[in-house]
């Protein structure tokens, strides 16, 4: 299997790595341009950009690139000393361009009521990947969801052992009624997403935690899920709502900071939601 073939399964099964490509070279150094090395987010690697000192170290750069999902250069000036430690001919300068390989965003909506029709039609205008899921098969449809990936049916005590959920993973959870919401979010809470909001009241958030602290979710777990979700702009209807969670969850996967309260407008509670 080739480089790029690599990348291709890595981001099949929702993993992470970074591909460092040397970008300029002067002088004499120990490969050309557009050398490549692939590192995996086990550590593991594929292809070299010239050992060394030099490589272990865009080894250990491609960790944060991979962590941050941002792309950085690192530029390297070889004395004859550097050289000489690592085994090279002479000395030079070499540039590497190091660059995160992703999985796609995917966006997951436990839900297929009026707020999951417009949130799936807007997550996917802005790039994302769109599952559906629902316990009821007129409802997780694709001709009610055309514009998804993929439309399941499935009893919303299965969904962890049914989806495949990764690091660059989005959740919301939008069912018909709190005793669905709680049945997905006890599921889901501990899954290794980016980003896992619940639709509701703060009184139905309340009574949800409280049951799950009873059931041994710890703080820490409860601390990363955003309900109310979406982005306080007024929202009312259910696509002025669905507008406010996708802004809230394109905020997160840009890592930008946002100064407004994250809640959404008192009048999202009375949207029915089947």
């Amino acid at each position: 299997m080739d480089l790029y073939q690599q990348i291709v399964e890595i981001r099949k099964k929702g993993e992470r790595a970074a591909l460092a490509t040397l970008i300029r070279q002067i002088g004499s150094t120990p490969r050309k341009d557009n050398a490549k090395m692939l590192i995996r987010e086990d550590g593991s690697f594929f292809g070299t950009v010239g050992g060394g000192c030099t490589e272990a170290e865009v080894w250990q750069a491609a960790q944060d690139v991979m962590a941050t999902g941002k792309s950085t250069i690192l530029k390297f000036s070889l004395n004859q000393r550097d050289a000489a430690r690592d085994g090279l001919v002479c000395g030079g300068t070499v540039e590497f361009f190091i660059e995160p390989i992703l999985p796609d965003p995917h966006l997951v909506i436990f839900g297929g009521g009026h707020i999951s029709s417009y949130i799936s039609r807007v997550a996917k205008i802005a790039g994302f990947k769109v599952t559906v899921v629902d316990d009821r098969a007129r409802y997780a449809s694709h001709e009610k969801f055309p514009e998804a990936d993929e439309v399941l049916v499935c009893e919303f005590d299965r969904v962890r052992e049914k989806i495949p959920l990764h690091s660059n993973s989005y959740i919301v959870i939008v069912t018909r009624g709190h005793g669905h919401d709680q049945t997905v979010l006890e599921q889901v809470i501990d899954a290794p997403v980016k980003f896992l909001g619940m639709v509701g009241s703060r009184r139905k958030t309340k009574i949800i935690f409280d049951y799950l602290r009873g059931r041994g979710v710890s703080e820490e777990w409860l601390a990363r899920v955003e309900s109310p979700v979406g982005l306080d702009i007024g929202s009312e209807t259910p696509e002025e709502i669905a507008v406010s969670i996708v802004a809230q969850i394109i905020a997160v996967r840009k890592g930008a900071r946002v100064s407004t309260l994250q809640k959404l407008h008192p009048a999202a509670e009375q949207v029915p939601q089947v």
